[in-house]
Order: C-alpha cells, then sequence, then structure tokens
C-alpha cells in the first residue's frame, strides 16, 4: 500500500519528543502605537479632489481610470467610492482598472476577482471595473546592468481615458530600500505595467529597484497619462492616518516624504527576543510577500531585509492563508514550518506565476507542512539552537498588520511587561478580536 505524504506523516514522530510537546499557556499583550488617524474619510478624498491644483489637472477630462491595487489597504471601497463620487461631481465619467501587475493568476478574470475580495466591485464603488492584460509600451529606460527595460501601461486605461489616476498606499517594501518603495512609483510601473511589465522590470533583479523604480516612475509621470495621484498612509492600528492629492509635479519628492511618514508609524513588534513567531493569517492582501518582512525581518531576496531594526525572529509558523488572498501563497518560502492546512490552501499556478514574475524563487519554495498547529509551533520551537522547546519565546499575531493585540508564551511575560509600549493583559483565550 502507498501512504500520501500527509498519512506517512501522522503515522510516524518525526522528531523525537514532539509527540508529548505541548502548546505552552499564551498571555495577551497589548502593543501601544501613534493611534492618529482620520475619522471621516469621505470627507478626506472630498478635500482633496476639491483643491485649486486638482480642480485644474481635472478641467477638460472626460474620462477617468482610477488605478486599484491588491493590497488590503484600510478602507479602500469607502476611498474608491468616494473618489468616484467626488469625480463624477466634476462632471467626470469614472471606470476601474486593476492596477496589480501579475496577480489574479494574470488574467483579466483573475484580477477583477481580487477587486471583488477587497470589496471593491461596481455595485460597492459606482463605478464599472474594466479588466484587460494587454499593455502598451511608453518607453524604455536603462538598468543598471545596461539592457533596455520596456516600460507599459494597462491599455484600456491608456486608450480609453483622458487621465488616471492610481489609489496607492505608502509603505516600506519588502524586498529593497530606495526614495520610494511601495507606493505611487511602483503602481504605476509595476502595477499598471500588468503582466508583461511587471516582469521585464523584475527580470532586472529587485536588487536594483532603489534606482529603476524612481527613474520608470518619472518616465510614466512625464507622459501626461497621471493626472494626480490619491498617496494614502496607515497608522499602526490599520487605519488611516493620511490621504494627499499628489500632482505629477510634486509626487517624487512627496512620495519620499510620506514613506518617512508610514515607516515611523507601522505596527511593529516591540520585544527584543522571539524564538517563534506564529503567523495565524498570511496572504497577498496583508503584503506582497504575505507577510510583512518590515515586521519579521524577512527579505524577498532571502535573508535579513536591509534596513531592518526588528528583533531576531528565529523560526517562522504560518498556520494559514487569508481568504482574500485566493490562493496566491507567494512569499510561503520565507517561513520555516506551515500547516497541512496552509499547503492544501495554496494554488500553485497563481503563487508560481507571481513568484517567477517577481524573479524571487525562495518566496514560492513550501516549507516543511506539519499536520496541525502544535505540531507545527513545537516542531519550530524545538529547532531553535540552544533553547529549549518548553521555555522557547514564541508570538502569536492574527497577521503582520494586525499588531495590536497579540499573544505570547509565558516564558516571555516578564521581560514583555517591562518592555516600553507593551501591557501585559491576562491569559489568552485562544480567540482573535473581531476587529482583527
Amino acid at each position: 500500500m502507498v501512504l500520501s505524504a500527509t498519512e506517512n506523516v501522522a503515522m510516524k514522530e518525526l522528531l523525537p519528543g514532539l509527540n508529548t510537546l505541548e502548546l505552552p499557556r499564551m498571555y495577551r499583550v497589548r502593543q501601544r502605537f501613534d493611534p492618529t488617524h482620520i475619522e471621516d474619510v469621505d470627507e478626506a478624498v472630498r478635500a482633496e479632489l476639491s483643491r485649486p491644483q486638482i480642480n485644474d489637472i481635472l478641467r477638460g477630462a472626460r474620462t477617468v481610470a482610477l488605478a486599484v491595487g491588491s493590497r488590503g489597504i484600510a478602507n479602500i471601497r469607502d476611498i474608491v467610492a468616494a473618489t468616484v463620487a467626488a469625480l463624477r461631481g466634476q462632471d467626470v465619467d469614472v471606470f476601474i482598472t486593476p492596477a496589480m501587475g501579475s496577480h489574479g493568476g494574470a488574467t483579466a478574470e483573475g484580477q477583477v476577482d481580487v477587486l471583488h475580495h477587497l470589496g471593491v466591485t461596481e455595485a460597492s464603488v459606482g463605478a464599472p471595473i474594466r479588466s484587460s492584460m494587454n499593455v502598451v509600451e511608453i518607453g524604455a529606460v536603462t538598468s543598471s546592468h545596461g539592457n533596455r527595460v520596456p516600460v507599459c501601461m494597462d491599455e484600456i486605461a491608456y486608450r480609453e481615458a483622458d487621465l488616471v489616476v492610481p489609489i496607492s498606499r505608502i509603505k516600506p517594501h519588502t524586498g529593497f530600500k530606495g526614495s520610494v518603495e511601495s507606493g505611487i512609483c511602483k503602481m504605476i510601473t509595476i502595477g499598471l505595467g500588468k503582466h508583461v511589465g511587471c516582469a521585464a522590470l523584475h527580470r532586472e533583479g529587485m536588487n536594483v529597484f532603489d534606482h529603476l523604480i524612481p527613474t520608470a516612475g518619472k518616465m510614466v509621470l512625464e507622459t501626461g497619462r497621471i493626472g494626480f495621484s490619491l498617496a494614502i498612509v496607515e497608522n499602526g492600528y490599520e487605519q488611516t492616518a493620511m490621504i494627499e492629492a499628489l500632482t505629477p509635479a510634486a509626487s517624487m519628492k512627496r512620495e519620499g516624504e510620506l514613506l518617512q511618514i508610514a515607516g515611523e508609524r507601522m505596527a511593529r513588534l516591540l520585544m527584543e527576543r522571539i524564538d517563534v513567531l506564529v503567523v495565524e493569517r498570511f496572504g497577498k492582501n496583508i503584503s506582497g510577500v504575505g507577510m510583512d518582512a518590515n515586521v519579521t525581518g524577512r527579505g524577498e531576496l532571502g535573508g535579513a531585509l536591509p534596513g531592518y531594526a526588528g528583533p531576531d525572529i528565529k523560526r517562522i509558523v504560518v498556520l494559514g492563508l487569508t481568504d482574500k488572498t485566493y490562493g496566491n501563497a507567494h512569499g510561503i518560502g520565507l517561513a520555516d514550518v506551515i500547516t497541512d492546512r496552509v499547503f492544501e490552501q495554496i494554488n500553485r499556478g497563481a503563487t508560481w506565476t507571481n513568484t517567477l514574475t517577481a524573479g524571487s524563487l525562495g518566496c514560492g519554495r513550501i516549507p516543511i507542512g506539519l499536520p496541525d498547529e502544535r505540531q507545527a509551533i513545537m516542531a519550530a520551537a524545538s529547532c531553535v539552537f540552544g533553547v529549549k522547546a518548553t521555555e522557547a519565546h514564541i508570538v502569536r499575531i492574527w497577521n503582520t498588520l494586525c499588531l495590536t493585540d497579540i499573544a505570547v508564551s509565558q516564558s516571555m511575560v516578564d521581560a514583555v511587561g517591562k518592555t516600553p509600549g507593551c501591557e501585559v493583559i491576562g491569559e489568552w483565550n485562544g480567540t482573535w478580536s473581531q476587529s482583527q
């Protein structure tokens, strides 16, 4: 009889003593961050779009394509809907175009599905979604390797709209550091470049993105096709902290300034030592690599993320994928251990399309899979060198965006209680709040 991999794992003890190891008692910890946020995002959008500079840009425009990406941005449906309403109030017709590179399995239908999973539908935002993977080559830049790299834009947005308006969250990137990282420049080059443009840029390597992305972004801005951009910054509580409409002339400089603000306000793990980080939910709507490298310290290209200043996390365990990732587990290779549940949730086609397009091959590797969370977590704890599994410092989080309420093992309680910005609330009951 031939047994499946799962059946073989279930029938034997993979590590001496693993079957006797129990999960430690966990305690709920509250981390505190800057709580500044916008109370009324509709009003904030209206205020930005009513500025004289923006009115001047829109004067004479009949049709605008709103470029919306694949990230799970806080209040994204409401922000898009408010933008549609404000533009319609200025007698401008509006449609939505997906700006997400190769995501959604690199198909027009798949990218519409991604938007629907984020709550962005024609009914919810008041504008139709027009999706295509066809592109127009608008020019080319020369990479630091000396190669000619085409710069592309979604064909429907380029040919059928007078102006394109990207809606983008500004934040530190998971694989490179530069004057601009995740934000407007990346969206208008990689996102609007669709599969073809995205792949062309990634073929040069993320290690040159600090120069390549702003150079390509400047070319797109100079075409005159980008009317303005709506830039969003979030705080550590996954709330909308800032919304700004940036003109093309101000875009590059202001995006860099907003990147610094976003880096200061983003959530992080405040403790000094973590032996095992347990991530309950992983997905593209959380981060481009499923779990934010600015939280885990593991860069998209492997090794430590440049500039990372958080705790040295020895092992990472992932327990499940988000519904909104649609099976795309690009970045799962940055984890050490997963559960069988994660393995079964992975859509290998969607994942490997994303991974091959990005060129970050390690992100598409599948880690060791174990039958349940107890075995996954305690196996990881057993593989922290020089530390007894029963004494390992274990932290559980819902995802890398939601870091206000976390859980820590009993072994960490005393140290965490003395950590600035952390408060031990009491024993964790194994559930997460509805807000997460």
